[in-house]
This record gives C-alpha cells, sequence and structure tokens, in this order.
C-alpha cells in the first residue's frame, strides 16, 4: 500500500518540520510518520487545520513506500541544513588603518523623497507581517505582499532578496549587508547572477527589521520577485572599462526610476529582465534578457540603443533577436513602454510556462511583433513618457567619473611577477583593464574549495569594503558570474592589494577559468530544484584544483543549475550542467556550446544525463578531449564552434553513442 508523508514549513520561523504518528509537528525527519488507508486522511485534514490555525505553511504530501524511496527533496530536507557549509564569519586579522569616507559622488545618491519612499514600504510590510502572524492575513493574502517585498519560503527557512541596482554598492552599503546577515542570518550572503543578494535564514518577524537597516543605507527588496520588471543589471565595469561608448550605469538608473511600482507593469504575464552594457565586449550578458539593450553610435555619431528581445533561459531558452537597430537615446522610455504595453495586452496568462515575452516573440515572428511594438510607439504622446533633459542632467551629474590622481611609481610589477607565481596568475586573470592605462578593475573571486560559489562571509564583505576604500573610490560592482569588482584601483597598488587578499582568503585567481564558476542555490535551498548544485561545482573544483592546470585549459565558463529554471545560466555555458530528479536520485545532463554576449548561443545536449559522481569523469574526458585536438591559442568556444558536438560525445559515451 502507498504510504504518505507530511512534510511542511513553520509559519514564523520557515523551518521545515514533518508530521509525526501521534498527529504533532517534529523537526526530526527521523519521526516522520509514512501515513496510509484511512490514517492518510486523517493526517491530511490535520495538516489542513495546522494551516489555518497558521502554525504551518507550504506543506506537502511526499508518497512512497517508505524512507528508502523518498525523493530527493525530502533527503535534503531531512538533513536540515545545505551540504556545503559556508565560510565561517570570523573577525578580521589586524589590518592597516583604512579610510572611511567616499571618494567623491560616481553613482546615485539617494534624496529626501527617496529615503521616505523606501521607509514607508518598509513600515507597510511591517504591519502586513504582524497581521500574517496574528492570522488576520492567510498565506493565500500574504504571498504576493511578501513577495513583492523579496521574501521566499524556501526549502529550511524564509529567504529575503535584496535590490543592488545594477550591481553597484558603496563601502558602507557593504558594511551594512554584513551587518545585517550577522544579525538576522547565519553570517553570510549569497550574490546572485541578477547582481542581487540573497540571505537564506530569514525568521518571518524578523523581516521588517531587515527593511528598516536596508533604508538605514539606502536599499530596499523592491521588485526582486513577482511579475514585473526586475532589477536592472548592467555592464560591471560600466564606467571603468576602457572599450565603453558612455557610461551604462546612468540608463540603468533611468530606467530603475521609470520601472519602480509603475502602475501598468506592476502585474506583467511574468517577471521581466532588462540588462544593459555600452562596451565593444557585451560583458551584461545582453543575448539572454527579456530586453537587451546595446549602446552604439549611428553613421553620424549620435549615441543611442540597439534593442534585443525575446532573449531567456528556462524551459524554452532563446537567444534575443534584434527589435531595434537603432533608437536614439531620447525615446529610450517610450519605446521601453511601448514594448511593455505590448507583452502586458499580448502575453499568455493562462500558462505559467508560456507566460514569458520570448514565447510571445516565438508565436507572432520577430517582424509581427516589431510592426505592433512600432506601431503603438508612433500612437503613444512620447512627450509624456520621455526622460525631460533637466531630469537626464540631474541623474547624469551622479555618474560623473573620477578624478583619477597619476599613479606614483612604485613597485614594479615585472619584479613581483617573478618572485611569486601565485601572483603572476592572480594578476593575468583578476586584474581587468581599466580606462585608465595606470589603473585597474580588480575582479575578488568567491569561489573556492568549500565554498558555495557567490557566497561571502560577513568579514569577508567587510573586508572587501575595507580595500574598496583603500585602494579604490569605495565602490563594489557585483558581477552577474557572481563575483566581486573593485575599480579604480592603482597598478602600482596592485602588490600590497593582493596582499591583502590573501590576508582575508580572497586571493583565488579564478576569473574566467573552469573553476569560476556560476551555481545556483540548488536543493539544499530551493524548494523549485530538482538537484544539488552546491556539492557538485566543490567536487568540479577539487578536480580541477591544479592552478597550472586550470591556466593551460584557459577561458572556459562551466555552469549548474539544479533544475529546469536555469538560475545557474547552464544554456549560456561552454560547459553547463543541469540537475534532473531521476526516480528519486540525482542526476545531471550536460550541455556544450553555450554562449553569453553578441554570439549568444544555447547549449547543445551531449547525451544521456549522469550521476554525481560520474559528472566530474565526463567534464575531465571533455576537458581531455578539447585539449588534445585544438589548435594554438584555441580557446573551448572556438574549438566547439570548429568541431561541433561529435568528438565529445564519442568521448564521452563511446563510440557506439
Amino acid at each position: 500500500m502507498t504510504a504518505v508523508r507530511f512534510t511542511a514549513n513553520r509559519l514564523a520561523s520557515g523551518a521545515a518540520v514533518w508530521l509525526a504518528r501521534d498527529l504533532s509537528w517534529t523537526q526530526n525527519a527521523d519521526d516522520a510518520w509514512p501515513f496510509a488507508g484511512e490514517d492518510a486522511a486523517h493526517a491530511r485534514a490535520f495538516v489542513d487545520l495546522s494551516q489555518q490555525r497558521n502554525e504551518v505553511v507550504a506543506s506537502y504530501a511526499l508518497s512512497d513506500d517508505g524512507p528508502a524511496n523518498a525523493s530527493a527533496r525530502e533527503h535534503i530536507r531531512a538533513n536540515r541544513g545545505p551540504t556545503i557549509v559556508p565560510p565561517p564569519d570570523q573577525p578580521l586579522a589586524p589590518s592597516p588603518a583604512v579610510q572611511t569616507a567616499r571618494h567623491g559622488t560616481t553613482a546615485y545618491n539617494y534624496d529626501a523623497f527617496d529615503r521616505q519612499f523606501v521607509s514607508m514600504r518598509a513600515a507597510q510590510f511591517r504591519d502586513q507581517v504582524e497581521r500574517r502572524l496574528r492570522g488576520v492575513l492567510s498565506e493565500e493574502a500574504f504571498k504576493p505582499l511578501r513577495l513583492q517585498n523579496g521574501l521566499y519560503l524556501q526549502l529550511h527557512a524564509y529567504m529575503i532578496r535584496i535590490a543592488i541596482p545594477y550591481g553597484v554598492l558603496s563601502a558602507t552599503q557593504m558594511r551594512g549587508l554584513a551587518a545585517i546577515a550577522r544579525k538576522f542570518d547565519l553570517g553570510f550572503g549569497h550574490f546572485t547572477t541578477r547582481q542581487n543578494i540573497q540571505l537564506n535564514w530569514i525568521k518571518l518577524h524578523q523581516a521588517p527589521d531587515i527593511l528598516d537597516d536596508l533604508a538605514a543605507i539606502d536599499m530596499h527588496a523592491i521588485q526582486t520577485s513577482g511579475n514585473c520588471i526586475r532589477n536592472v543589471t548592467c555592464d560591471p565595469l560600466a564606467g571603468a572599462a576602457d572599450d565603453e561608448i558612455e557610461d551604462a550605469r546612468l540608463w540603468c538608473e533611468v530606467i530603475r526610476q521609470w520601472s519602480t511600482l509603475h502602475p501598468e507593469f506592476a502585474f506583467l504575464p511574468r517577471k521581466f529582465k532588462i540588462a544593459v552594457s555600452a562596451g565593444a565586449e557585451d560583458r551584461a550578458a545582453t543575448t539572454f534578457h527579456d530586453i537587451g539593450l546595446r549602446l552604439v553610435r549611428s553613421g553620424d555619431g549620435e549615441i543611442g540603443f540597439r534593442v534585443l528581445v525575446g532573449g531567456g533561459q528556462g524551459r524554452t531558452p532563446r537567444v534575443a533577436r534584434k527589435l531595434a537597430h537603432f533608437v536614439p537615446k531620447r525615446h529610450l522610455l517610450s519605446y521601453l513602454e511601448a514594448i511593455m504595453r505590448a507583452y502586458n495586452a499580448a502575453g499568455r496568462r493562462d500558462n505559467l510556462y508560456k507566460a514569458r515575452i520570448k514565447i510571445l516573440v516565438d508565436a507572432m515572428g520577430i517582424e509581427a511583433f516589431a510592426e505592433l511594438v512600432n506601431n503603438l510607439w508612433l500612437s503613444m504622446d512620447s512627450s509624456s513618457i520621455d526622460l525631460p533633459d533637466a531630469e537626464y542632467h540631474r541623474i547624469a551629474a551622479f555618474f560623473t567619473p573620477p578624478h583619477l590622481d597619476p599613479a606614483p611609481k612604485g613597485r614594479p610589477l615585472p619584479q613581483a611577477r617573478a618572485e611569486s607565481p601565485a601572483f603572476d596568475r592572480w594578476l593575468r586573470t583578476n586584474v581587468l583593464s581599466h580606462r585608465e592605462p595606470h589603473y585597474a578593475n580588480v575582479s575578488v573571486s568567491l569561489k573556492s574549495l568549500s565554498r558555495p560559489p557567490g557566497d561571502a562571509s560577513s568579514s569577508e564583505m567587510e573586508a572587501m569594503a575595507a580595500m574598496a576604500d583603500r585602494y579604490g573610490r569605495g565602490e563594489l560592482r557585483i558581477t552577474y558570474t557572481q563575483n566581486v569588482i573593485i575599480p579604480h584601483i592603482r597598478r602600482d597598488d596592485l602588490v600590497a592589494f593582493h596582499s591583502d587578499l590573501i590576508e582575508a582568503g580572497l586571493a583565488g585567481a579564478e576569473e574566467g577559468l573552469i573553476s569560476d564558476m556560476i551555481a545556483c542555490p540548488g536543493l539544499d535551498y530551493c524548494n523549485l530544484a530538482n538537484a544539488r548544485s552546491l556539492p557538485l561545482a566543490d567536487r568540479i573544483f577539487q578536480r580541477f584544483g591544479d592552478p597550472v592546470r586550470r591556466a593551460e585549459i584557459g577561458p572556459l565558463r562551466l555552469n549548474i543549475s539544479g533544475c529546469i529554471n536555469a538560475c545557474g545560466h547552464h544554456h549560456a555555458a561552454d560547459i553547463g550542467i543541469l540537475g534532473v530528479d531521476k526516480k528519486g536520485v540525482e542526476h545531471f545532463q550536460i550541455t556544450l556550446g553555450g554562449r553569453a554576449g553578441d554570439a549568444g548561443a544555447v547549449g547543445k545536449i551531449i547525451g544521456p544525463s549522469f550521476s554525481e559522481a560520474d559528472i566530474p569523469d565526463a567534464i575531465e574526458t571533455i576537458i581531455d578531449t578539447y585539449l588534445s585536438a585544438r589548435r594554438a591559442d584555441e580557446t573551448f568556444a572556438h574549438h566547439f564552434v570548429r568541431v561541433g558536438i561529435g568528438p565529445f560525445k564519442e568521448a564521452v559515451y563511446g563510440t557506439n553513442a
């Protein structure tokens, strides 16, 4: 007889609980009772009553014939925590005194209106939480309210997602996030591919206090969830790159202010993602967004936008298609409004999996969709939507390039490179070019053995903030590859900067290599996932732990997603790994040849899935196949375009595959 076990989450803490034989909720998974027959019906009625009494929320019925056949999700819930422990939050070692003052205005600053708006939102949510805890609001009524404030219910607890608009943080804000993580979480945060940060162990009654603390540092969690325009992402080198037309952050801020609580687009058919890039290299993955904006220059020198539409990953991955070759800057907002109106009116609302704009563009065709958008745009009163010149200049004033003093002569880098192979490797991978030749942008790697990719402890956040003050302009950038960039570092400070990274445990030389993995939290945290991403990422990091080996392989992106929602960007990786649940056992599917950027491409499935234990061997076989046949200086991406999937499939599965 099929047995059913019941698991749920407590209302106040989000903690996972199981239903025991005596119809009580327990946090001990070993006491979960397999109910059958009439007992199962009585148990289900008790679960419904528990939800009505506001004791538990988000209950699940798990059918099996005993503990041995439990689903992968229940096994993870039984562990009562992540399989990879985040880095411990330990006090920083003594270090030289640091500057704490801001070094001029290079990012948007809140004014009195902004602060009042964010504080009012926090106060509103406090009232909503109090009513939920008293049972005045049901979970059904409360869920859209908490999602509008970035609060999710995950596998083991509540998670809050905090917006980092276009990925820019001041050192003060980074310290504030560190303090919030230490006070309300387990002393760490998770930086995401949307240039946000997530705290994964939140109690419901403390969520309003978090929003208050965020408001105090000019931050919030608005539009980090729900069917709205989400946090606008950007090239993390914007304003500091040597190949950009102009600072893309200015336009991200314009879009942020236009889209925040826009009444017509607060309840779209599905979530909506916009990315902006202004460099010759697309460092914002614009081709995998609902709307991708590339700043370009017309033949007569005017700056405007090439507009891409219909990109995305998930169940139906698509590379965005060109909607408009050139839209003048002054008409950006009205053109975006025309796109959003078309999608809001015609997008599917009857099917969750067909509600994204990429499905609408597929169904209509890009030519018909473009005609719809252009007709809407021509019929609109653009003057009432487009940005007034005065407002443009007000916002632009916040993004004035910082004054950078000429770099004095310090310790010669060639000498330091000769003396330290580790410094030389780090310089080659993690030190990025800057618009001023005597300066650099430095990528701080959040990838290392036993570290969930993108995780940073509170102490590490404080260390990065201190280095941004000491060596940079008090500014940090979050990348969609889950690292942190500190811009505007004098090149003659790089030796000292690297020494401070070593002291903080952040000196990994991973940027762009196989160990620089993007990975979602997976089944260790997420109740949508099918498999764990974090322990597999650790296995792969360990397999390719030799830095000389990683350098030999060269540039290669390997990404891992715990489910088909593709939060780990596996579709857009040279080697993508997708977690699947195969009869209660975690398995992983491999794709090859995905690419973000201008030449965006969706990876191709190589063949049948693998167990977690077999994945590292399969990856190594793929790497060895590439190394044995590549031409001089040929990257994996270029090699795959040249030879195709055949040689890799044959090597992994054998000649009879």
